[in-house]
């Protein structure tokens, strides 16, 4: 294992003492128990947005705080939740009067731990909803997971939920908008290479050269099928059709098309998937209006990528477009 490190034991507490020098003028950050914040959190009458899970995704979570996004992030250890502790004090931090909403991954882990911060927050006055990102299309009846696994959409459900929350919406009009976004977005991706937990030092599975995972997930998890290595057009053929016939997408249909990398992905391969992606929505007569394409969340080294397609309308178009200033997304004023 060769990585940028020095006692496993302390890759979260270093990584995120780095993100707040890194960045003062946007967030603050608690160490004990271990969060970040908006700078300027609470914001006074404006609904609090707090998300988080296992680190080892970044930018997600910590990288989307900022004005027009979330106002907290709750790292984990790397793959695990954070406990419910620093899920309530983060909750306590962005309450602004009016409530605060939790964005969660669905994963066991994380919706229970989030679930319990939730109950001791409401224990205390503070009004809080939760919406639980299951965008994932490669799982079906998995013995491995419960129900489908929040993965990429998961940024496009904060952002989109943020921005509502930036503009003054109360809290059920927030939470509606996240839940809408949720329903509308679909993802799958696929891993090149395994990636390495800093505190196992070995591979969280093996590939063959030769071979690559159809369906994985963020944490390794197993996929659809493993497949031998393919052109790049026939991979982004097998992962897009199971995404475009879930919800279905159909012709008339504008959407965000988002490829995202898994972290070991160079950009020139992600701008290949697009492409390629971009080409069969548009022979489908479903129009790409809105795009993003880089790592954004990812599963630490991991090479691959994932493919998410989020149904467009006027509301969504205009809540993606609003400003937003996180140090990973930023935009407008």
């Amino acid at each position: 294992m060769k990585k940028l490190i020095n006692d496993p034991k302390n890759v979260v507490n270093e990584a995120v003492a780095g993100f707040e020098a890194a960045h003062p003028d946007l967030v603050r950050v608690s160490h004990d128990p271990i969060y970040i914040v908006r700078a300027d959190a609470p914001v006074k009458g404006k609904v609090g947005i707090v998300s988080g899970g296992g680190s080892g995704h970044e930018p997600l979570h910590g990288g989307f705080v900022g004005s027009g996004m979330l106002d907290a992030a709750v790292p984990g250890p790397v793959f695990t939740s954070p406990t419910p502790d620093p899920i309530l004090a983060a909750t306590q931090a962005v309450d602004g009067g009016v409530g605060v909403l939790h964005i969660v991954k669905n994963y066991t882990g994380d919706v229970l731990n989030f679930e319990t911060a939730a109950d001791l927050a409401a224990a205390e006055g503070i009004d809080v909803r939760s919406v639980i990102v299951d965008d994932d299309v490669a799982v079906k009846d998995s013995l491995y997971t419960a129900g489908r696994r929040g993965v990429a959409g998961t940024v496009l459900v904060e952002k989109i939920a943020g921005a509502a929350a930036e503009r003054g919406d109360d809290l059920d009009a927030v939470a509606a908008v996240a839940t809408k976004v949720n329903s509308q977005v679909r993802s799958m991706g696929v891993a090149l290479t395994p990636c390495v937990v800093p505190h196992a030092g070995e591979p969280s599975f093996t590939l063959a050269d030769d071979e690559i995972e159809i369906g994985i997930g963020i944490h390794g998890e197993p996929g659809r099928e493993r497949i031998r290595m393919e052109p790049a057009d026939a991979i982004v053929d097998r992962i897009l059709a199971p995404i475009i016939d879930d919800i279905p997408f159909a012709s008339g249909d504008s959407v965000l098309l988002f490829v995202n990398g898994m972290g070991g992905t160079p950009q020139v391969e992600l701008y290949i998937v697009f492409r390629r992606a971009a080409e069969v929505l548009a022979e489908k007569g479903i129009t790409v209006t809105r795009t993003l394409v880089g790592n954004f969340t990812t599963s630490l080294e991991m090479q691959g990528a994932s493919i998410t397609v989020l149904k467009l309308d006027d509301e969504l178009t205009a809540l993606w477009d609003a400003p937003v200033h996180t140090a990973a997304l930023r935009w407008g004023k």
